[in-house]
């Protein structure tokens, strides 16, 4: 069994560059599926969840290949296969942008449900929604569903909810289909924009994407071409807020400062210092944190990927802070975990208590997704003693260098195994976990 262990060491100094995003790299890779030639995408981090892409592609015939200098070359024109295996398309949830991505070279893809992090059901309605208003017939059987259309052609598709993945799934379906295709109530987030973007680069004809309106013009082919990915402004996010656990000053770069501006205000109201450059961004203590309130909602609000490490940040912040989660209101798996402890912390239906300045201590703690796993890595920098975080295996769907990007900023965290029993238990020091 593996564990992160993270131990006392003070305040966080130093800066650390933030890799590309997670969210918008496995967009930006189904996407590359539509082209007709190569594609070259620079800033693909190598996290497991890019991994699972790449054992996907093996299955298809996508030829994709990471060369020396971190780039992924891709090339779509050997694809021969539109059927998903559905263990694989579970193991992490964006699976469902093949769907898009091959169903106007195919005219039917199969592709398991998608999976990824258990905090809550992710459904995809609204994908359904917009494939069938193009003129798809979506079949659901046990494990995996079908989508399936001989033409596909542009319409209006009116979103129920603002949701990213269903905005970027309807511009990879819309933007080789025939004629004009409408999206109204389109989420706005920089992964939307990054994804019309590069189809833009390949000659798609996307307009509007970063509004709420997004205008597709569908062309009969892509081109290939190259496209850098956005940095990881959740990551980012994560780093400065960790800044706040014990003080110090920590500095993010190649990160796009724009794209973190509701949690940049939400810093300063706890008590961070921040200082913006071109692309950069620097966070100090001032002094003690401040209790606030917060209520997470799509892009531009405050991000429901931020709201389980800003938790953590908020048990150092005497008062009574309140959390509301409105994108994925079962998002509190954190917690428990963070109960185990010290912290006093307290749900109702959607919204979390939390009365901070109590005295975190080291326990043995679970990460039952990505950002759970931040949260306890920062509530850990903050805690008495040491903290055993297992679940590392969510840790590195999202960032392959967590440990010694920490490190650098003079955290002290390390990765360790402990034996097991044969029922696969621990087999010493995690009494009642």
């Amino acid at each position: 069994m593996r564990y992160i262990q993270v131990e006392p060491a003070g305040a966080l100094q130093g800066s650390v560059r933030i890799p590309g995003s997670k969210n918008s790299s496995l967009a930006l890779l189904a996407a590359s599926c539509l082209a007709d030639d190569v594609v070259t995408l620079e800033g693909i981090p190598a996290i497991d969840d890019v991994k699972v892409v790449s054992r996907i592609a093996r299955d298809i015939g996508l030829e994709l290949r990471r060369m020396e200098n971190g780039n992924i070359v891709i090339d779509p024109r050997w694809i021969h296969s539109a059927v998903i295996d559905p263990g694989k398309a579970a193991a992490y949830r964006a699976s469902y942008y093949f769907a898009g991505a091959l169903l106007a070279k195919f005219g039917r893809v199969t592709i398991g449900f998608p999976g990824g992090d258990d905090f809550s059901s992710r459904p995809i309605d609204q994908h359904v929604k917009a494939f069938q208003a193009l003129g798809a017939k979506v079949e659901f059987r046990e494990d995996y569903y079908m989508v399936e259309a001989a033409e596909l052609r542009g319409a209006d598709i009116y979103f129920d909810t603002i949701t990213s993945g269903a905005t970027i799934n309807s511009l990879l379906a819309a933007c080789r289909a025939k004629g004009r295709t409408n999206l109204y109530n389109a989420a706005v987030d920089p992964e939307v924009v990054d994804t019309a973007t590069l189809l833009n680069r390949l000659g798609a004809r996307i307009f509007g994407a970063g509004t709420d309106r997004i205008r597709i013009e569908g062309v009969p082919y892509l081109t290939g071409g190259e496209h850098a990915v956005i940095p990881d402004r959740l990551i980012a996010g994560t780093f400065l807020m960790a800044t706040g656990m014990n003080g110090g000053q920590v500095t993010v770069k190649d990160i796009i400062p724009e794209h973190l501006g509701s949690c940049l205000a939400k810093l300063k109201e706890v008590g961070l210092g921040i200082e913006t450059d071109e692309s950069s961004i620097t966070a100090y203590g001032l002094g003690p944190i401040k209790a606030t309130r917060i209520r997470t909602s799509m892009y531009p609000g405050f991000a429901t990927d931020l709201q389980q490490p800003m938790t953590a940040l908020l048990t150092q912040a005497k008062g009574k802070s309140i959390v509301t989660e409105r994108v994925f209101p079962n998002r509190f798996n954190h917690v428990p975990q963070l109960r185990r402890m010290g912290a006093d912390v307290e749900v109702r239906k959607e919204t979390a208590f939390i009365r901070g300045g109590r005295p975190l201590v080291g326990e043995w703690v679970h990460a039952t997704d990505v950002r759970a796993g931040f949260c306890l890595v920062l509530a850990g920098l903050a805690a008495e003693g040491v903290t055993r975080i297992t679940g590392v295996e969510h840790l590195e769907r999202g960032y392959d260098d967590l440990i010694d990007s920490f490190r650098t900023l003079g955290a002290n965290l390390s990765l360790m195994e402990q034996e097991t029993d044969q029922d696969g238990r621990p087999a010493i020091g995690m009494n009642g976990f």
